[in-house]
C-alpha cells in the first residue's frame, strides 16, 4: 500500500464504511471509546504516530465487533417526538417539526439503524399554515400508520391563529404527495391512530380531565372511534387513563398496540423535561379503563442524575421486525459543556423483550445508551448527506428549511444558477415573521458552518449572512452591510427578545464578495470572515452558546443553522446571493 498518514472519516454510521486492512497496519482509535464518532487513522509500521493512539486494534477481529454496532442518536439534532411504522419488510419514521417548514420529515430504513429521508409531509402552505407562529408552536407529535395500502400522519397544529388543530393527511406513497388536511373536531394534543383486527380505526389522544383538572398538565388519555369513510369522529369519548403515578403531570403522546389478547397503552408522562418517563397500561377493551403496569415507569433516566450523558428520555413508540424483535424509538437529549441541550431532543432507538406480559426496555440494563447490537435485519445503506451544498440544482436538499411560512418569490436557485438568490425581506430572525432564512439543523457541539456571500445592499438597513437560531428571542447572526461606502460585518445577539450589537468592523473598503463562517467548539462560539476566500478574521470568539439552549431559552426545539437576508423592517428590492452553504461536524 506504501501509505504513511491516510487519514478515513469515519461517518456517523460506520457500517456504511468498508477497508481492507493487510499486517503491516495499526488502527488507531480517536474520541474515547466511542468508535464510530472517532476518526480512524491508518499507518504503517515505519510510520507510527503514537501520540494519538488510544487503542490499538491488532485484528479484525474487534474491528468488526465494532462493525457490528448501532450508534444512538440514530437520528441527530432536532429530531423530536418519533413514530414509526412496519410495511413488510420496510420501515417509515417521522418527528415534529414546529415552526418549521416544510413539516414533519420522513425518513425510511430496512434495518433500524440507517435511514434516508424521502420527503417531507407537509409541504404545501394549505397544509401547514404557520403565521405569526412562536418558534415552539406549530406541529407537535406526529403519529405515522399504515393500513390497507394507506399511510395516515395524525398531528397537532398549534399555532394560535391556525382553524385546525389536530388533523390527518394519507398517502399510497410515503414519499408523498400526501393529501389536504382532514380536520378532527377533537381536543387536545398528540393524536394518535390504532387499527383493530375488525378493521375499525380509533383515534388516541391527550386532553384535560373531563371532570377538570386540579393543576396545569392534569390530563387524561382517551379513545373514540373514527370513521375512516368520513374523517370524523364517531360514538362516545371514553377516559383510558390519567397516567402511572399520583398527582403526574402531562401524560401525553399516547399510542395502543394488540398483543396476546390485550390492548397496550404506552404513553410518555411528567413532561418532555428531565423528569421524562415511559409508562404503560393495558386493558381486553377499549372502552375500558386501562391498568397501569406495577413496574411503572418502564423507562426514565431520571434518577441517574444531571451528569448522564443522555437525558429527558421519552415520548416513545414500537415496532415488531418481520424476525420477531422488538424496538422502541423514543426522544432524547444530550446535554453539554453543563446542563444545557442545545440540540434539542433527537431520535434514539432501544431494543426491547415482553416477560409476564410487560415490556422490559434493553434487557439487564434498562438505559438508553450510546451503542447497541445491531437488530436482526438486512443491511441497509444510509446515503450520506454532503458537507457542502452548492446549490447547482433548482430545488433544495430535503433536509433544508424555512422559519414559518415562506415567501416563495423570495427565493430563487435558477436566476443565477449555482447560487441561492434570497431577497431581503422586512421581517427579521427576532420577529415572528417570514423572514427570509434558510437553514439545516445543528447536529454537534462542534462544527462549521460557512458560506461565500456576494452582496451589494444599496442602504444601511440592509443586511445579510449567517446564523445560528433558537427561537425568535434567542439567536446569534454574522451579516454583512454597509456603512458609507465600506462593508461592515456585525455580531448580532438575540436574548431574551432584546437585540444588541457585540461586535462591529468596518472594513477599509466595499467587498461585494465574502466568506462567513460560524464554528462551535463544545459551547464557545467563533465567528469569523474573509475577503479574499484565503485569510481569515475573527469577528468574535468565545461567544457563550448556552443561551441557545434549552435550559436557557424554554421551548420544544433544538437549534438550526442558516442563510438570511433582511431589510430589517423597511421594504426593500435588493437581493443576496449564496454560493454554497457548508455544515460539517467536526467530530466525526
Amino acid at each position: 500500500y506504501n501509505m504513511y498518514t491516510v487519514c478515513y472519516k469515519v461517518y456517523h454510521h460506520f457500517c456504511n464504511m468498508s477497508i481492507v486492512f493487510d499486517s503491516f497496519f495499526y488502527v488507531f482509535l480517536l474520541k474515547n471509546d466511542c468508535f464510530p464518532l472517532g476518526k480512524c487513522f491508518v499507518f504503517t509500521r515505519e510510520n507510527p504516530y503514537s501520540r494519538m493512539q488510544v487503542y490499538i486494534f491488532n485484528n479484525l477481529e474487534v474491528f468488526m465487533d465494532n462493525k457490528k454496532k448501532g450508534m444512538n442518536p440514530i437520528l441527530p439534532g432536532f429530531y423530536p417526538d418519533p413514530s414509526i411504522c412496519r410495511v413488510n419488510d420496510d420501515y417509515y419514521l417521522v418527528t415534529s417539526t414546529f415552526a418549521y417548514f416544510p413539516g414533519v420529515p420522513i425518513f425510511h430504513s430496512r434495518d433500524l439503524v440507517h435511514w434516508n429521508q424521502i420527503g417531507n409531509i407537509l409541504e404545501r402552505k394549505e397544509q401547514l399554515p404557520l403565521v405569526n407562529a412562536e418558534t415552539s408552536e406549530g406541529i407537535f407529535a406526529p403519529t405515522l400508520r399504515y393500513h390497507d395500502g394507506t399511510f395516515y400522519m395524525i398531528t397537532t397544529n398549534v399555532t394560535p391563529t391556525n382553524d385546525i388543530n389536530n388533523f390527518i393527511v394519507t398517502a399510497t406513497d410515503p414519499a408523498g404527495p400526501w393529501s389536504d388536511p382532514y380536520p378532527l373536531d377533537s381536543a387536545g394534543i398528540d393524536p394518535s391512530l390504532f387499527f383493530d383486527d375488525d378493521g375499525k380505526c380509533y383515534y388516541c389522544g391527550t386532553q384535560n380531565r373531563r371532570e377538570g383538572s386540579r393543576y396545569f398538565g392534569d390530563n387524561e388519555i382517551y379513545i373514540q372511534e373514527l370513521d375512516l369513510n368520513t374523517m370524523k369522529l364517531v360514538g362516545e369519548s371514553y377516559p383510558a387513563w390519567h397516567g402511572a403515578l399520583r398527582g403526574v403531570e402531562w401524560p401525553e403522546g399516547p399510542h395502543i398496540y394488540k398483543k396476546d389478547g390485550y390492548y397496550y397503552l404506552l404513553i410518555s408522562e411528567a413532561g418532555t423535561g428531565h423528569n421524562h418517563a415511559v409508562s404503560i397500561a393495558r386493558s381486553k377493551s377499549l372502552t375500558e379503563p386501562f391498568t397501569g403496569h406495577k413496574a411503572n415507569p418502564i423507562f426514565t433516566h431520571r434518577h441517574l442524575g444531571y451528569h448522564y450523558p443522555i437525558v429527558n428520555v421519552g415520548h416513545p413508540d414500537i415496532v415488531e421486525t418481520q424476525n420477531g424483535e422488538w424496538w422502541m424509538v423514543c426522544l432524547a437529549s444530550r446535554p453539554r459543556g453543563g446542563y444545557y441541550r442545545n440540540l434539542g431532543r433527537e431520535t434514539y432507538l432501544v431494543p426491547f423483550i415482553w416477560e409476564d406480559g410487560w415490556p422490559v426496555i434493553n434487557p439487564g440494563k434498562g438505559i438508553l445508551e450510546d451503542t447497541f447490537p445491531m437488530p436482526n435485519l438486512p443491511a441497509y445503506e444510509a446515503k450520506e448527506i454532503p458537507a457542502k451544498e452548492d446549490f447547482d440544482t433548482d430545488t433544495l436538499p430535503l433536509h433544508f428549511m424555512y422559519l414559518r411560512n415562506p415567501k416563495e418569490e423570495n427565493y430563487s436557485l435558477t436566476n443565477r444558477p449555482g447560487y441561492l438568490e434570497m431577497k431581503l425581506n422586512a421581517d427579521t430572525l427576532s420577529s415572528k415573521g417570514t423572514p427570509s432564512y434558510v437553514c439545516q439543523r445543528q447536529l454537534s457541539f462542534d462544527f462549521t458552518a460557512e458560506t461565500k456571500l456576494s452582496f451589494s445592499p444599496a442602504v444601511e438597513n440592509e443586511q445579510a449572512g449567517i446564523a445560528i437560531y433558537q427561537s425568535q428571542s434567542f439567536n446569534y447572526q454574522l451579516l454583512a452591510g454597509k456603512k458609507g461606502d465600506a462593508t461592515v460585518l456585525s455580531l448580532v445577539k438575540t436574548e431574551r427578545d432584546e437585540v444588541t450589537v457585540l461586535k462591529e468592523e468596518i472594513l477599509d473598503a466595499f467587498y461585494p464578495d465574502l466568506t462567513l463562517r460560524i464554528t462551535e467548539n463544545e459551547q464557545d462560539l467563533t465567528f469569523a470572515y474573509s475577503v479574499d476566500g484565503k485569510s481569515e478574521k475573527i469577528l468574535a470568539d468565545k461567544v457563550d452558546a448556552r443561551i441557545l439552549s434549552t435550559d436557557v431559552a424554554g421551548g420544544f426545539v433544538g437549534n438550526t443553522i442558516g442563510l438570511y437576508a433582511t431589510s430589517n423592517g423597511e421594504e426593500s428590492s435588493t437581493v443576496s446571493a449564496f454560493d454554497y452553504f457548508l455544515y460539517e461536524d467536526d467530530n466525526k
